[in-house]
């Protein structure tokens, strides 16, 4: 398992789904995480999920990172906890669909807010601390942002499409402060919303499932994993790069 050993991480988004798995592979790699969510009760049980394993985390909830204020109060919050910032880990993502034809202007904006500038509003907040030692910037982006997102997707994929090119242009601003910044973008991924969606639209869930070259859905797992790769010193020479985690649904 890659080493995080002392590393102080910031998670967004830790109240469930890959942002709970994240501060689970996080906690037991050594890291000490700070992790924020809207939800107090998704933290509550992440909580005792990491306390479980014999991992420790400091959470700070309900936190409403799309608020430009809120966001940049959570980082110093969480700078403070721990005197530093290691990694941070851009997870918490809130969309929202509709037809295009009819997508309603606050749907839009909702999303822009929650899936991109949220990002901004974080990683600017983080990069003082960040530059002091140096460290590692993870957004999850999706592969939305690079084929398009399907029917009600369209704000979806303009704000993960955002992210990507966020990504690559920090990446330029970081390597001269030895910051590395990546994304990661999953393809569909059994979160929480995902699954219940999938239960109510049957019709509809089988066809995602057929692109892939791997016969199954992404499970948070799944993410986790390559995010702890990305934060670890085993990735030292891999920074711009947008990792796509997708079962093979987007390489033919």
């Amino acid at each position: 398992m890659a080493s995080l050993n002392d590393k102080v991480a910031l998670i967004t988004g830790t109240a469930s789904g890959q942002g709970r798995e994240a501060a689970l592979r996080f906690t037991a790699a050594g890291a000490k995480v700070v992790g924020c969510d809207v939800s107090e009760e998704g933290n509550a049980e992440t909580r005792r999920l990491v306390e479980a394993q014999g991992g420790s985390i400091v959470t700070m909830e309900p936190v409403n990172l799309a608020d430009p204020a809120e966001a940049r109060q959570w980082v110093e919050q969480a700078a403070a906890v721990h005197g530093r910032i290691d990694v941070l880990y851009n997870n918490a993502a809130r969309p929202h669909f509709a037809d295009f034809e009819t997508f309603p202007l606050d749907g839009w904006q909702f999303t822009i807010d929650n899936e991109l500038n949220l990002v901004f509003y974080v990683t600017q907040a983080a990069w003082p601390y960040l530059r002091k030692q140096g460290g590692v910037v993870i957004s999850t982006a999706s592969t939305a942002g690079m084929t398009g997102s399907g029917f009600g997707g369209a704000a979806h994929a303009a704000a993960k499409a955002g992210v990507i090119g966020f990504t690559r242009h920090m990446a330029f601003e970081g390597a001269q402060h030895n910051i590395r910044v990546v994304s990661i973008s999953p393809g569909v991924i059994e979160t929480p919303g995902f699954l219940q969606w999938a239960k109510d639209n049957p019709d509809e869930a089988e066809p995602l499932l057929a692109k892939n070259l791997i016969p199954r859905f992404g499970r948070p797992q799944d993410i986790a994993g390559v995010a702890l790769f990305l934060a670890s010193d085993d990735a030292a020479y891999i920074t711009g790069d947008n990792i796509v985690v997708d079962g093979g649904r987007t390489s033919w």
